[in-house]
């Protein structure tokens, strides 16, 4: 298999280029798994305009969950939620153990591909205090449609002027088929610049791509439906000096590709 994406195989299906004034709602819900808090807890800081998101965790932002999560906020953009009713197990993302639906999600699935290619455009941000992200979980529409697949992750204080970490792989959680394959790989590009990041997703495997070039490969993959997860997290230091706000989260353009002639699910 050749060490790029034939592009050809694909025809697009997802498009968000915030060419907006706001988020296309037929694309994108603003919350974090509210099943685990609450939509108005979980609810996003963001800016569309110029053609950018721009995802923030300002200075006077809550933690989204205290109860299964501390003190970390995040800003996210998914496009589908579910779960089971209020004191139910039954929801997206169990990552940890003892997780209790909090306010009932109702079942809405504005894209959620099945293989394909998944691309975002994006800066990270170099603040020690964050994480940015672009990763797809199972719908869990049983428990066992549960895998991760991690497009890129990048904590801002694994990077550089010159490099970062860029994490990426896959993780099981209650996907018996998977086992842990992830990986931080080191780059030589100043990621606070835009670059572009993608996945080819198939039956037969994942394969990382960063600016069209190909830097890791997996031969597991989830074989459902999948969402995606666009998001920054900010992790308050112990110490109580969390640096300047709001911290910021950059992106372009997210697209999704689907194989042509491929049925819709």
């Amino acid at each position: 298999m050749p060490d790029s994406i034939d592009y050809s195989r694909y025809e697009l299906e997802f498009d968000a280029d915030f060419s907006g004034a706001d988020l296309d709602p037929a694309q994108w819900l603003p919350y974090y798994l509210p099943q685990w808090s609450s939509r108005e807890r979980s609810r996003a800081r963001y800016e569309v305009g110029g053609g950018r998101l721009t995802l923030r965790v300002d200075a006077d932002q809550a933690p989204w969950s205290e109860e299964y999560d501390g003190s970390v906020r995040v800003s996210n953009l998914q496009p589908a939620v579910r779960s089971g009713p209020v004191g139910s197990g039954s929801g997206q993302h169990p990552f940890r153990e003892g997780l209790v639906v909090r306010e009932a999600q109702p079942d809405v699935r504005l894209y959620t591909p099945h293989y394909g290619v998944i691309e975002v455009r994006a800066a990270a941000s170099a603040d020690p205090h964050t994480m940015v992200a672009l990763w797809m979980i199972g719908i869990e529409d049983v428990p066992e449609h549960s895998a991760e697949i991690c497009v890129m992750e990048i904590f801002g204080s694994e990077v550089t002027d010159a490099s970062a970490l860029v994490g990426m792989g896959v993780h099981p959680f209650n996907d018996p088929a998977i086992t842990d394959d992830f990986a931080k790989v080191r780059v030589d590009l100043d990621v606070r610049d835009f670059h572009d990041y993608a996945v080819e997703w198939t039956p037969e495997g994942v394969r990382f791509f960063i600016d069209g070039q190909l830097v890791r490969s997996t031969t597991q993959s989830p074989g459902y439906p999948m969402q995606l997860m666009l998001d920054i997290f900010h992790f308050p230091p112990d110490d109580g000096d969390a640096g300047a706000f709001p911290k910021k989260f950059q992106v372009e353009a997210v697209r999704g590709f689907r194989l042509r002639n491929r049925p819709q699910e």
